[in-house]
């Protein structure tokens, strides 16, 4: 084989290495959250909200004050609902599976005024099928609505973001929105089974492609910019459950 030609291959391999750590790990500056927040039992006044997922959930790459369950939560507070600071079990590279693992382990209160999921991005990277996707999604929306005393109208569910808009998904976008789409077309069948509301926000993700300051400073996760407009797309949708 040419030079160059294993030079591309060898360039290809360690984008996709370097994606993976990304996805997976997250990013080492300080001020990214990375883990999940879960600490119940705070005597702080107002109603409970349980947030689960993944990085978009955690916040990764953006300040505390800067993720879309902190930024509801005080929307909320502004249209003088009050509820305390959210709790939230998510992680930087979970999948569904791993986030069932993790809610089971944590055991949360079953009196939530308010639970969301937004998980599936990394059964999409890691190449898990949609049966999977499917069976363990279904899973975490029966555990969301038990969370939520068994009131289903007090649970939603995000779609997956596009983050092949980011800049480590230039090289393969078009494929990226493809099975992220497939993803997401699964999520909405199962909520809409559970008479659960799904929020599509993956056209607000797509947004990026044209405004980098919708990207964190990662480049393959969201800004604190963005995470704002799924909060001002979930608030009028949810303003009537509560």
């Amino acid at each position: 084989m040419p030079l160059h030609g294993q030079f591309q291959i060898q360039m290809k391999l360690l984008q996709l290495l370097c994606i993976c750590i990304a996805l997976l790990t997250g990013c080492s500056n300080t001020d990214d959250p990375g883990t999940n927040t879960y600490n119940p039992g705070s005597s702080e006044p107002g109603a409970k909200f349980l947030a689960l997922g993944d990085s978009y959930t955690i916040g990764q790459s953006v300040t505390a004050e800067e993720r879309w369950p902190v930024l509801l939560v005080k929307s909320l507070r502004n249209n003088n609902v009050q509820f305390r600071a959210p709790d939230i079990i998510a992680t930087t590279g979970w999948t569904t599976r791993d986030l069932i693992f993790s809610v089971d382990n944590a055991k949360p209160d079953t009196n939530y005024d308010l639970v969301s999921l937004m998980i599936g991005v990394n059964n999409q990277f890691q190449g898990k099928s949609i049966e999977e996707y499917r069976t363990e999604f279904s899973s975490l929306l029966t555990k969301s609505i038990a969370f939520a005393g068994g009131e289903a109208k007090h649970v939603f569910v995000l779609s997956i973001p596009d983050w092949g808009v980011t800049p480590y998904g230039a090289s393969n976008r078009a494929e990226i929105a493809k099975e992220i789409d497939a993803f997401n077309l699964v999520a909405k069948a199962e909520c809409d089974k559970a008479k659960v509301l799904f929020i599509d926000i993956t056209p607000i993700s797509r947004k990026a492609l044209d405004n980098p300051t919708l990207i964190a400073k990662d480049n393959l996760h969201f800004s604190g910019k963005m995470h704002q407009l799924w909060v001002d797309e979930i608030i009028p949708l949810i303003k009537s459950k509560i």
